[in-house]
């Protein structure tokens, strides 16, 4: 069983003492020599700053703290989630290179893969990432990585890290892994990943009040993503901001808290569900088809996340019931996901509207397929019987 990581072990304070670290509130930094200038832009001198859009010590306390969550060398933080995976393909890519990605992603990647990359000419097949026969068959010459997320948004498929990353050495190309949907129980980097992503707008900064992303990786590959002639990252500009990440630095220290307790209130919601005949997916649920692969992934103190669906068959019913939920403050029909209340949403007509109906069906994304990012109530038995009774009236 994996061991828990404690962040409270991260001990960065302030200049001053104090202990939070200082916040570097500008945009622009000063020398005392111009030849330090001159080499910083040239990237041979540490521990010197020079423009927030190449970094800033408040972004790198964040990306300190990141790398250890995710037990890799780096890590870089970014103004959003999409900004980080879009830095990441475009470094990694050029024209008529290939990706391989997981058919079951996020709208928005899924969008950025299949209309953007392609004005590039670098082109994308998605694919079962379930199916490793079918992936490998799908590798090409011009491959230049495998793209997949560690459990999928929203059907909730779970990736086979190990075997996933087996295959991409195999290949001699790197393995990313977006793993916004399950930060600690998944540590997708000690399972094989080269490269993980997150939105640190959703549980990791866990109070809906910013956008915000990073890459964990190796340190060359996080450097190679500044370069300030050929970083992604750097020339697409995607800067966070150091108010930003000093908030989100502060939020971290409870994310095994509040870990813990969306995926116990998560499991508690889906197995009542399922006990009274509403389809329902939960990695933690036995009936789901990788609970056993997930069991052998996940640090078990955490759980299995915050995430699950209810499948209500028809968008009018999914519709009713997300109005009726709210009207009787159970939450809040919106997308995203890590708050302290509970958030849902039709994906099929919500976070996944970018990816075409045909598509859709195909993988099996239902239109009354409801996303649940279960909150932070303390007596979830309680709220289970409000949202029966709300059920009773839909069904």
């Amino acid at each position: 069983m994996k061991a828990l990581k404690d962040l409270n072990c991260i001990q960065n304070f302030g200049e001053f003492g104090g202990v939070n670290p200082s916040i570097s509130d500008s945009s622009t930094y000063t020398f005392l020599a111009a030849k330090t200038m001159f080499d910083t832009f040239e990237g041979n001198t540490e521990g010197c700053y020079l423009y927030t859009r190449h970094s800033s010590p408040s972004n790198l306390y964040l990306g300190e703290a990141m790398a250890e969550l995710e037990g890799t060398e780096f890590a870089n933080v970014y103004a959003s989630g999409m900004g980080a995976i879009s830095s990441v393909l475009l470094q990694l890519c050029q024209s008529g290179d290939h990706i391989l990605s997981g058919r079951t992603i996020y709208g928005g990647t899924y969008a950025f893969m299949k209309n953007f990359t392609s004005k590039f000419n670098i082109n994308t097949d998605f694919v079962d990432i379930t199916n490793l026969e079918l992936l490998e068959a799908s590798i090409t010459p011009s491959t230049k990585l495998i793209y997949c997320e560690a459990l999928s948004n929203p059907l909730l498929e779970v990736a086979d890290i190990r075997s996933l990353s087996k295959l991409a050495k195999k290949h001699h190309i790197p393995l990313v892994v977006d793993n916004t949907f399950s930060p600690m129980f998944i540590q997708a980097a000690s399972l094989g990943a080269d490269i993980v992503i997150h939105s640190l707008t959703k549980f990791i900064n866990g109070t809906s009040d910013c956008v915000a992303g990073a890459v964990c990786a190796s340190k060359d590959f996080c450097l190679s993503l500044k370069d300030v002639n050929s970083g992604a990252a750097m020339l697409l500009g995607s800067t966070l901001d150091s108010l930003r990440a000093a908030s989100i630095l502060k939020n971290m220290r409870t994310l095994h808290l509040r870990m813990s307790k969306h995926s116990e209130n998560a499991l508690y919601l889906a197995q009542s569900f399922e006990s009274i005949g509403v389809r329902t997916v939960y990695p933690g649920l036995e009936s789901h088809p990788g609970h056993q692969l997930m069991n052998s992934m996940i640090v078990k103190e955490i759980g299995y996340g915050g995430i699950f669906t209810l499948d209500l068959g028809t968008l009018d019913k999914a519709n009713t019931y997300m109005e009726l939920l709210q009207e009787h403050q159970l939450g809040y029909l919106a997308v995203s996901l890590g708050f302290y209340k509970t958030l849902f949403s039709a994906s099929g007509t919500s976070t996944s509207s970018e990816i075409d109906i045909e598509e859709q069906a195909k993988m099996g994304l239902s239109p009354g397929l409801i996303r649940f990012s279960v909150g932070l109530d303390g007596d979830i038995a309680a709220t289970f019987k409000r949202m029966k009774e709300c059920l009773d009236k839909v069904l």
